[in-house]
């Protein structure tokens, strides 16, 4: 029996290696840009930014840049990004860089247009759960790194520093109108994060193939990304300038996030943000990688059904195993991938993390995202969490 879902993809999404090159000609929906980018350095480094301000400049549109976003970006930077739009009267926002700029783009461009403080609009934790009546400004994504798809879902992540709170959010109009995914951008980026990004993207296919909402749309995207990030992520970490495997590691980004567009991530995610919440220093695909073996052995012992399949899409040889061992087969390929991108000997423990905070983190995670428990397919139970968390201790 097909269940009913919505599928709402407002974004034109232009894909493929030297895409960029057609923001000299693409509808844009306004005359100025303000430009998001993080605070590292690299937009400029390796010439991105002022390829886009150029193109901009050769339509006669103006740009500005806020130039402080952190790689698990925070709701200062959300106002004071915002400030800058409505006070350079910038009627869009382009979110240049990885998942941090795209999402911290987005939730400007909320911001740009109402009221108050951008907690005042969260749905979880200390937020007020408002409803942000006027929209946003019209949003733009050009994504150098893959691994969130935020280019392709309404979503973004945001921390509240003072309450180590990190939430996701989104709305219709948080969807951008436009996306460019360019892979001859990534090949800039190095292993690690090549590795850590990757395995995000693999995770929201996972996560959202697995979840209670899951439907016949989201699993055609997720196991194809799935079985796409298992064998080109790799290639890619080994080579960074091996075009096909960025190419292919691009589209399973892409594809994640359509994933999130159709489904949506579990409790996992969860898990991960109140972690990097305490940690902002732990990148957020490194937390889902460390803590993964832990998490989908539990969900496997408590909801096994869907995990063969996912076993299947990453080359195990499921149906020659006894049924029992089939769910099993799914943790077996994933110490395999987690070993191929060489971060096997890696640990929560390397981030200064400690296995005594798991009743905090478990509580943390399940006060400001118990949205996605609810999309379990199975009962998490804060006494899980826990033994999940400390199950990533040697």
């Amino acid at each position: 029996m097909i269940s009913g879902f919505d599928y709402y993809m407002p974004t034109r999404i232009v894909f493929g290696p030297g895409r960029l090159a057609e923001l000299s000609e693409l509808p844009l929906p306004g005359s100025k840009a303000l430009i998001v980018i993080g605070a590292g350095g690299s937009m400029r480094r390796f010439g991105y930014l002022d390829r886009v301000q150029t193109m901009l400049a050769g339509r006669a549109i103006e740009s500005v840049v806020f130039d402080k976003i952190l790689p698990n970006p925070v709701s200062e930077h959300v106002a004071e990004g915002a400030a800058m739009a409505r006070d350079t009267g910038c009627d869009f926002v382009i979110g240049l860089g990885g998942g941090s700029s795209m999402d911290s783009a987005k939730s400007i461009a909320v911001m740009a247009k109402n009221p108050g403080e951008y907690w005042d609009y969260i749905g979880g934790g200390s937020g007020k759960g408002m409803d942000p009546t006027e929209g946003a400004l019209p949003i733009v994504a050009i994504t150098t790194t893959a691994g969130t798809g935020t280019e392709a879902d309404p979503w973004t992540v945001i921390t509240k520093t003072e309450t180590n709170e990190k939430i996701g959010a989104g709305w219709d109009f948080t969807f951008p109108l436009l996306s460019i995914v360019d892979p001859e951008l990534m090949l800039s980026v190095p292993p690690q994060l090549t590795a850590f990004q990757g395995m995000d993207a693999f995770f929201h296919a996972a996560e959202g193939y697995l979840a209670n909402i899951a439907n016949r749309a989201s699993d055609k995207y997720a196991l194809d990304t799935i079985g796409l990030v298992a064998k080109w992520l790799p290639v890619a970490v080994a080579d960074g300038n091996n075009l096909e495997a960025r190419t292919a590691i691009a589209w399973a980004n892409t594809s994640a996030g359509i994933v999130e567009s159709l489904s949506c991530c579990i409790s996992h995610h969860s898990l991960e943000h109140a972690i990097s919440a305490h940690h902002p220093e732990l990148p957020h695909g490194a937390g889902l990688t460390l803590t993964s073996i832990a998490y989908f052995s539990k969900l496997a012992e408590k909801a096994p059904e869907r995990f063969p399949a996912m076993a299947r899409a990453m080359g195990e040889d499921v149906d020659a195993l006894p049924e029992a061992e089939r769910p099993g087969a799914f943790i077996t390929a994933l110490r395999k991938l987690i070993a191929a991108i060489g971060q096997a000997e890696l640990s929560l423990a390397s981030y200064g993390i400690s296995a005594d905070e798991a009743d905090v983190i478990a509580r943390n995670s399940m006060d400001t995202m118990a949205g996605l428990y609810a999309l379990d397919p199975a009962e998490m139970t804060p006494d899980d969490v826990a033994d999940v968390f400390r199950a990533c201790f040697p």
